[in-house]
């Protein structure tokens, strides 16, 4: 006869006190879930008896903010002892410049919603196109119109043309300069040699200018500081950008000086300082003073046949001038030359009614076209210089603007794994830069450090 199973003689087979035996598992079951919450609340406190507050950290801070790692508060705002999330824009203001953008803004952002921080070893800098395009792809501005483009979201797509170039005016440098000709071959250079110039010759950086000029003219020390200061603000705007940045403007005594000289009298070896008519004349008079006192026999002028008149009498073969005569006469040929020649090759020379000197128009010399965008030549030296200035070689025209339009830029800066970089930041600062100030926290080396107790 064949047993008959059921759920309660099946039920009298498990054992209903094996949970009162002892049990590994269950012992380190308990010791862990006893242990590790104790430790993780030890080593917490530990870490807050120390003052170190990293491990309430979201992650590594910036670079530049890396200093900071254990000073929580110097961004963050503190409520009954505790951090709270939020980054105070007061907190940032407390070290950095915080000029807006532009007065007539609608929307200013908080500082931390375009600077995230806790992302790691990045630039603060780089943000991201969204937090440019969330003002620029719909701009609205307070006080009417503006001739600010008011709808762009990204370069290679719908960013207008270059003010300076889309403005359709030329350079408004007042200095006759043909680029044509100087990139010629086989050019007469200095001392009658052939030359073949390059960009490199007249255009250089800052930091780069220190070094040996080709054409300039080494010899006077005096006249290229004198050049190279041009204007204060020019002089501003170089120091204020990075030493390679920019092009520094070419002067005379760096890039000119070699090929086209100043010399104003064949008697005299020296040349005519490269300055204004007020500084030349009594530089010439005072040569000229020095040559006849030491010699006195070229009192004595011959006549000159090919200023004889017809039906006139024909002058003496000599006739004898005093000192003043001759420095005055020659003094009149050698400013003639200067005025109506060596000068006006390259200067603009205006004449107000009788005054005894004319006057040189401003040089008029831009330090820098895009004021608003940075531009680094120094990263783009990989470049030949005529793939982005590609009118500079055919150019006849001082007022020719050879800068580079938007297609040249975007053929490099475009989106794409293989793109250099197109995102706004890298041409664009919301932040006015005239009104850049210095860091100025008030944190010790030793609170920076962690080590202040």
């Amino acid at each position: 006869m064949p047993r008959t199973r059921t759920t309660k003689k099946l039920a009298q087979r498990i054992d209903l006190d094996y949970f009162k035996r002892p049990s590994p598992l269950r012992r380190w079951r308990f010791l862990l879930s006893v242990a590790l919450p104790l430790l993780a609340i030890l080593w917490l406190g530990w870490h807050g008896i120390r003052g170190d507050r990293r491990v309430y950290s979201a992650g590594a801070l910036s670079s530049s903010h890396a200093v900071l790692t254990r000073q929580c508060a110097a961004c963050h705002v503190t409520q009954a002892g505790f951090f709270s999330e939020k980054v105070s824009d007061q907190k940032c203001l407390a070290c950095h410049d915080g000029a807006i953008h532009h007065a007539s803004q609608e929307f200013t952002p908080d500082c931390a919603s375009c600077h995230a921080d806790h992302r790691g070893a990045i630039r603060l800098a780089a943000t991201s196109n969204a937090d440019c395009t969330r003002c620029h792809a719909n701009l609205a501005v307070r006080g009417g119109p503006t001739n600010i483009a008011r709808n762009i979201d990204r370069f290679e797509a719908n960013h207008p043309e270059f003010a300076v170039l889309r403005s359709g005016a030329g350079d408004p440098g007042r200095i006759q300069l043909n680029h044509y000709r100087h990139m010629q071959p086989n050019l007469l250079g200095p001392n009658g040699s052939h030359v073949q110039m390059v960009c490199t010759d007249c255009h250089r950086s800052a930091a780069d200018s220190i070094s040996t000029w080709p054409f300039g003219d080494g010899a006077s020390a005096s006249a290229a500081t004198k050049d190279s200061g041009v204007t204060a603000a020019k002089s501003a705007i170089l120091a204020s950008a990075s030493a390679r940045a920019y092009m520094a403007p070419a002067t005379y005594a760096r890039t000119c000086a070699a090929c086209h000289s100043l010399q104003f009298d064949k008697r005299l070896p020296d040349a005519a300082p490269h300055d204004t008519p007020e500084v030349i004349h009594p530089f010439i008079i005072a040569k000229l003073e020095a040559y006849i006192a030491a010699h006195p026999a070229d009192l004595r002028v011959p006549r000159d046949p090919n200023r004889d008149l017809p039906e006139k009498p024909i002058p003496a073969d000599y006739h004898l001038l005093t000192p003043q005569q001759w420095v005055g006469e020659r003094t009149a040929e050698a400013e003639q030359l200067l005025w109506r020649k060596t000068c006006k090759q390259c200067h603009t020379l205006i004449v107000e009614g009788n005054a005894a000197l004319p006057k040189i128009a401003p040089s008029n010399i831009t330090a820098r076209y895009m004021p608003h965008a940075q531009f680094d030549h120094s990263k783009h030296g990989l470049v030949d210089c005529t793939s982005c200035h590609a009118a500079a070689s055919t150019s006849q025209q001082s007022s020719d603007l050879l800068l580079p339009g938007i297609a040249t830029c975007r053929s490099c800066h475009h989106s794409g794994a293989e793109a250099a970089e197109s995102r706004c930041f890298e041409c664009h600062t919301y932040h006015d830069p005239a009104q850049r100030k210095s860091a100025h926290g008030n944190f010790s080396l030793a609170e920076v450090q962690g080590s202040a107790r």
